[in-house]
């Protein structure tokens, strides 16, 4: 591999020839093969809004001349186009500060700028990080990308599914069918109002994740190293932050106190909860349609959705629920990175947390899994989900639990003796109802009413 030597404080290295990162990306990539989870672009992008920000702020303040600002922000605006990609090559799996991707950022920004300036004009520390610190940096580049990430993916992805649910409740309005608790028949219930329970989850959990939203709005930036903001000018912290506020149009403003903003992640794991809530919510969800779905002759069978794809390479003509399973998946997945968050944010010793580079992976996979598999679900399968009604009415005429119209006619216990006796002949209601004398059969009619139990 065609090398040229760079140089850190810790001497010299060997980078290839044609990045634009610099010696210590570089020692980290040697120090640091573990896994194949890289940093993810939404952190790179977070940094590199935040740098540029820096710049102006810096200029404006009269510490960074008006060509060196310009050329920082000619390649902030490249990567964030999505230029230079494979110039970010850092795994997740390095210091818990992440130090060194903050470098590989500044490393890139600093080596592709002096490549168009057509001379050394910056350097990654002095100017592209100029007034900040990877223990600033990284955790508002954190908050940044999960606010970006939430708004930008996931609400959308959401708002298609109530949309679904919507459509659904008013295509299947007056269709009855048995309601079910602990796995077991119970009484009438509108599939409209079944699905508006579906629907219901769905919103409860998008307004969650958005209130949760609110405690990321507030960034780190302008406490440096510990908290106390050694380095950076007075009114720096604000004066950036207007500016990413700007740059993103998202309300960000700077965290009140900062040794908090370094040392807790109690916001991303608050957040993260209720992502963790939604996708427990979607599971309940996908198994409820997987299970009114199952059959399509031997189960229940009282929905039918898309037939997407062969469900067995061995069972001629079997479907199964695959955009259920995929869903429920995406959920244990999600649940298990809560996990992650929440152990990652109990750590980290003083004045700062450690573990945010798995914080911010964990947290950024489980939007993506939760927006595309939503997304999926919606169009592969709630799409063209319909009700069986044949399969409806005959469980709604079967059920047994229709007997609980008549407890307030002739008690609890005399309805439970008709249920018992139905079931033990596989006679009706009705049937035993008259034979046992209860009622008559105008009665058993005017009583027993699915339409009036809804």
């Amino acid at each position: 591999m065609d090398t040229r030597t760079e140089y850190d404080s810790m001497g010299p290295v060997q980078v290839p020839r044609d990045s634009f990162y610099g010696a210590q990306t570089q020692r980290s990539l040697q120090n640091f093969r573990i896994g194949e989870e890289k940093m993810p672009r939404e952190i790179i992008n977070a940094l590199v809004i935040i740098k540029k920000a820096c710049a102006q702020t810096n200029f404006e303040s009269g510490k960074l001349d008006g060509e060196k600002e310009k050329i920082i922000e000619s390649v902030c605006d490249e990567i964030l186009a999505g230029g230079l990609y494979d110039d970010f090559p850092l795994s997740v799996w390095q210091t818990g500060s992440g130090t060194q991707t903050n470098m590989n950022v500044n490393e890139v920004i600093a080596n592709r700028g002096n490549a168009v300036a057509g001379k050394k004009l910056l350097h990654p520390n002095d100017h592209v990080n100029m007034s900040q610190s990877s223990n600033d940096t990284f955790p508002s580049a954190l908050h940044i990308a999960a606010v970006k990430s939430v708004k930008e993916k996931l609400i959308p992805a959401l708002d298609g599914m109530i949309g679904e649910f919507l459509r659904l409740e008013s295509e299947n309005e007056g269709i009855i069918t048995v309601g079910r608790t602990h796995l077991q028949d119970a009484v009438p219930i509108a599939f409209s109002q079944e699905i508006s329970g579906w629907r219901g989850m769905v919103q409860r959990c998008r307004e969650s994740v958005c209130s949760s939203l609110n405690g990321l709005l507030s960034l780190a930036l302008g406490g440096t190293a510990v908290g106390t903001g050694l380095n950076s000018p007075e009114g720096f912290a604000e004066e950036a932050v207007k500016k990413i506020a700007k740059i993103t149009g998202i309300p960000f403003v700077s965290a009140k106190n900062k040794f908090h903003a370094l040392s807790s992640k109690d916001d991303i794991a608050f957040c993260h909860g209720a992502l963790r809530t939604l996708a427990s919510d979607l599971m309940k969800i996908a198994n409820d349609i997987r299970w009114l779905a199952s059959g399509p002759r031997c189960g229940i069978g009282e929905i039918k959705i898309p037939e997407n794809e062969p469900g067995s390479s061995i069972m001629p003509g079997k479907v199964n629920p695959t955009q259920c399973e995929a869903l429920t998946m995406v959920a244990a997945q999600v649940m298990g990175n809560d996990v992650s968050v929440g152990i990652a944010a109990s750590q980290g010793n003083f004045q700062l947390n450690v573990y945010m580079p798995v914080i911010a992976y964990d947290f950024l996979q489980s939007v993506t899994l939760l927006s595309d598999a939503v997304r999926s679900f919606t169009k592969n399968c709630l799409a063209g989900l319909t009700a069986n009604k044949a399969k409806m009415e005959e469980n709604v005429r079967r059920s047994l639990m229709l007997v609980t119209a008549l407890s307030p006619k002739i008690g609890y216990d005399n309805a439970a003796k008709v249920a018992k006796e139905a079931n033990k002949n596989g006679t009706t209601l009705r049937e035993e109802a008259l034979r046992l004398g209860f009622l008559t059969a105008a009665e058993f009619d005017e009583a027993v009413n699915p339409e009036k139990m809804i």
